[in-house]
Formats: structure tokens, sequence, C-alpha cells
């Protein structure tokens, strides 16, 4: 990394850690307590949870699967919602959400970190249930990148290798990820978000739209509809 790249790195660094204080691994800034994973709301409409479980999700991460609560008999069987994995977010990146500030937004702008989100809509007696999981992944490479040290050098284990003027010093490939766990941080600005949709913003019943009552005539006969209807 250039130094002029670097200095910008670490003010932007301290200039948001000082405006939104320190946050340690498992704490969730600036959110108040802990809520409950999963998060009962005591809505009986699924298709209303469901929809707002999926906008909730999108401001952070793309769709990919969804499937709504179904009924089989009677019985409701849960929905699930999955999201594309994301590259996380970092200090140079304050419009974006994804990395909550301090620890999570950090490591994401020092290691090359990213994340997916999980979401089950469970339906419980009087409401439902939603469970958000969010994890982390560590790309595992060969080497740093923009790493050089040993890039060219020749081996002598096994076959001769000719000096070639021409060799190419490739850059490293990632050997995958290394799984490290959940977010919880993110899990709770999700939930938080939940709970100002579905538990603060809205009733526990869903009103419905009256009925339409039927057009009458002067001496209360419904009036027929007109000709081509």
């Amino acid at each position: 990394m250039k130094p002029v790249a670097l200095l910008l790195l670490l003010l932007a660094v301290v200039v948001s850690t000082a405006l939104s204080g320190c946050a340690t691994p498992g704490s969730a800034p600036n959110l108040g307590p802990a809520l409950e994973n999963p998060l009962f709301v005591a809505v009986s409409d699924a298709e209303f949870v469901h929809n707002q479980t999926v906008d909730a999700l999108d401001n952070y991460f793309r769709i990919r699967y969804e499937q709504r609560v179904r009924s089989f008999d009677g019985v409701q069987a849960e929905g699930n919602i999955t999201t594309f994995p994301l590259i996380g977010s970092t200090y140079l990146e304050p419009w974006r959400s994804d990395s909550t500030v301090g620890y999570e937004r950090l490591q994401a702008t020092l290691q090359t970190i990213r994340r997916r989100c999980e979401a089950r809509i469970i339906p419980t007696g009087g409401g439902f249930a939603i469970e958000i999981a969010v994890y982390k992944d560590l790309e595992d490479l060969l080497q740093p990148e923009g790493s050089t040290a040993g890039g060219a050098t020749l081996r002598y284990d096994t076959s001769i290798v000719q000096n070639d003027e021409n060799y190419e010093v490739l850059p490293p490939g990632s050997l995958g990820w290394i799984p490290l766990g959940r977010d919880i941080t993110l899990e709770q600005r999700i939930l938080n978000d939940l709970r100002e949709r579905l538990v603060n913003g809205v009733p526990s019943v869903l009103p419905q739209a009256p009925a339409a009552a039927p057009m009458q005539g002067v001496q209360g006969e419904l009036i027929p509809a007109p000709a081509g209807y």
C-alpha cells in the first residue's frame, strides 16, 4: 500500500473511531440492549412479515433465494431467505453499512472479509419468530496481496527450472474462505430494524379493508350492471 493511501486510511480510522466510539467484538454499538434472536413479532399476516424481512435484508445484501411461509392442511411450514455473499465494507466506504463501526469495519479494512445472511420465519402461537444469522468468512490466500517476496524464486526440489527473463509473477490465488463464525453486531442491527417495522410500527392485528356495500336504488333494490360488463 502506498504511504499516502496508508496515511489516509489511518486518518479515516481515527476520525470514525472518535465520532462513533470504539466497539469490541460481539458488541452492537449504539443499538441498546441486545434483542432475542429469534425475535418474536405478534403479527398474524405471514405475507407482510416476509416482505418486511426481505426489505430489511435488502438494505445490506442481495437476495439469493426466498421461500415464503406455506400452509399444508392447516399446518404452517416456516419460510426462509438466503443472500449472496458480500465483501465487507471498509473505512474508505462510509456509505455502506454491512460492516458495523468499530472492530468489524476495521477488520474488513485490513483483511478480505465477506458476509452472507440466512433468515428463518418460524410460525409460532400468536405470530412469528424471525431468526437472523449472519456468517462471516476470511479469504485464504497463498500470500499477502502485493507481496513479491519469493514470487520468482527458482526451485530445486524437483526438476531443473530454467531462468526465464520473461518470467511473470502471477498474483496470489485464493484458496477459498475460512469460516469466522457469526457477526453478532450486524444481526442485532437487522433485528432492531425488524423490531421497528413489525413491533413498534404496526398493530398486532392488521386492520382488514371493509367490504364494499352493494349499490342500491331509491326503493332499496340492487342497481343492475351496465350493458357490456
